[in-house]
């Protein structure tokens, strides 16, 4: 199911195992809504964020921790190497070492510690990186009693035609989900 509203969404939440922010920015929840989101999480929902999930919800510091950081900026679109820190786990597994790929690549800011970095930008194969040797770009954590996955790629059309991205994208809503290979 899809909404861009968000009572829809907060009414329906117990009927999902995870609920994805697929391109979110700026504030979208009211503060009662964001209640009734944290309660959701709390009960073991699972959360995807796609890449501007990030750039969602400033002001809401448990949503901050949630996602695994803030947006920061970009440089342009541009191909760039992503390495693979963990290629154990189900969005990664298929992928290798090395990615390349074209997409918006985002730098972050107030990045939560506690996240399990799953692949890394390689800041020498761009231009416009700030994030420097320890630029991740998704992550998965268990936060507040939920699962929660997060990749900053996804930008363009492209990459929702790309398989490689599409089962990236899979491998974390399963994670999310609570559910194997």
């Amino acid at each position: 199911d899809m909404t861009e509203d968000s009572k829809v969404l907060i009414s329906g939440l117990n009927n999902y195992d995870a609920i994805i922010f697929l391109n979110t920015t700026g504030n979208i929840l009211t503060d009662a809504q964001q209640q009734e989101f944290e309660k959701y999480i709390q009960k073991g929902g699972g959360f995807v964020g796609i890449h501007s999930a990030t750039d969602t919800e400033y002001d809401w510091p448990w949503y901050g921790k949630l996602v695994g950081a803030y947006f920061l900026n970009h440089p342009k679109q541009q191909q760039a190497t992503i390495n693979i820190i963990n290629q154990d786990h189900l969005s990664t597994f298929f992928l290798g070492k090395e990615w390349s790929k074209f997409d918006e690549w985002y730098n972050f800011k107030d990045m939560n510690p506690d996240v399990n970095i799953l692949m890394k930008l390689d800041e020498n194969s761009y231009k416009g990186g700030k994030n420097g040797d320890n630029h991740p770009i998704a992550w998965f954590h268990e936060y507040d009693g939920g699962r929660v996955f997060y990749t900053g790629l996804g930008h363009t059309k492209e990459s929702y035609q790309n398989p490689k991205f599409l089962k990236h994208v899979l491998g974390g809503i399963n994670y999310a989900m609570d559910r194997s290979k």
